[in-house]
């Protein structure tokens, strides 16, 4: 369960999402796929993905600074981090991402985007956002200071704040990103859900931490 969601809840926010976020991917508690609208989460013309991330499960989306991020679905969002506090020489993985945003959709699922050059007035946790709308422009925030511009991409399942090993990541995004490219509402919700049996259930970081 996400603690504190019902509190954080804006009035007027639908019975469907609070049901799809407490419990967590629970499949009954989860809008079905049908009725969810997934969109692209870049809006400019020119964007260039990855198929596979280095160590852990993401993508990599290349394209300009200031190229809007707009949230893939209709949710809440989960966090929100304003300030660049990635440093060179320490490069603590909780910073790695810089400025970032991660929503929780209508279906359970988090989506997280991070390196971006700014984050959209309003964008604050627990402000429930629509498919399409704004959160952020892509930027070189973080430990991507020094690489071609670019929004890391993770799909997950929500934790507790702060658990930066879960949100940045746990399944491959790429087969998601052709669906929603080509105007197919394809949910990663299933495999969201199987990805979080095959962990440890208690959120332990078994990875690169």
């Amino acid at each position: 369960m996400i603690r504190g969601f019902r509190a954080l809840a804006p009035v007027g926010l639908s019975a469907v999402l609070l049901t799809a976020l407490v419990p967590v991917l629970t499949p009954a508690a989860t809008a079905g796929p049908a009725q969810i609208r997934y969109v692209f989460p870049l809006t400019c013309a020119d964007v260039r993905y990855s198929r596979a991330h280095h160590d852990y499960p993401a993508t990599d989306l290349f394209a300009k600074v200031g190229c809007p991020f707009v949230s893939p679905v209709d949710g809440v969002v989960d966090e929100v981090s304003r300030k660049d506090r990635w440093k060179p020489g320490t490069n603590a993985g909780a910073t790695r991402g810089g400025l970032s945003v991660s929503i929780v959709g209508v279906d359970g699922v988090r989506y997280y985007g991070s390196h971006l050059s700014a984050i959209a007035e309003g964008i604050r946790r627990g402000r429930a956002v629509s498919a399409g709308q704004l959160l952020g422009r892509v930027g070189h925030s973080g430990d991507a200071r020094y690489t071609t511009s670019h929004l890391h991409f993770g799909i997950s399942w929500p934790t507790p704040k702060g658990e930066w090993w879960v949100r940045r990541g746990e399944i491959p995004p790429a087969r998601y990103l052709d669906a929603w490219r080509e105007g197919r509402s394809k949910s990663p919700a299933r495999a969201v859900a199987a990805a979080r049996h095959r962990e440890n259930g208690d959120g332990a970081c078994t990875r690169d931490c």
